[in-house]
């Protein structure tokens, strides 16, 4: 397996990934605004996305997509791991944990204070990877969400 810093050429691959992470969130595939979505954070360099690809053919097993921000505490980047999937034919194979390194490595390399991420409550898969590469869960802050397509 090989892991790829995800560009426009890579679109037709990745946009079946982020639709199946979609639909495991219960969210409906919309391929061409999925499509669109990917295509506007990858021009505009507003995220970094990274890619596993199987080692003899171009065929996605998985990605991670991160999102830059800024702690005012600390004066430095913090980076947030938004989405990470792995193909169900793929999991089991480490694939995850490649990302996640790739993912840490990149942050260090920006100087990042650190790295954060969300997990639903009882995904306890995702929290023991999480774990494994340093993630600790967050007992000095309480995270509070704003919806705003609610009003």
């Amino acid at each position: 397996m090989r892991i790829v810093q995800a560009t426009l050429e890579h679109l037709d691959l990745l946009t079946p990934l982020f639709i199946k992470y979609r639909e495991f969130y219960g969210e409906l595939p919309l391929p061409d605004s999925s499509r669109k979505f990917l295509e506007n954070r990858l021009s505009r360099k507003e995220s970094v996305i990274y890619l596993a690809l199987a080692d003899d053919e171009d065929k996605a097993l998985g990605y991670c997509q991160l999102f830059p921000s800024f702690s005012s505490l600390s004066l430095k980047r913090v980076w947030i791991l938004n989405d990470i999937f792995v193909a169900e034919d793929a999991r089991r194979m480490l694939v995850a944990d490649r990302l996640l390194q790739t993912a840490k490595q990149m942050a260090k390399s920006t100087n990042a204070v650190r790295m954060r991420v969300a997990s639903s409550v009882n995904f306890e898969t995702a929290h023991k990877t999480y774990e494994s590469i340093g993630f600790r869960e967050d007992t000095e802050f309480k995270n509070f969400v704003l919806p705003l397509d609610e009003d």
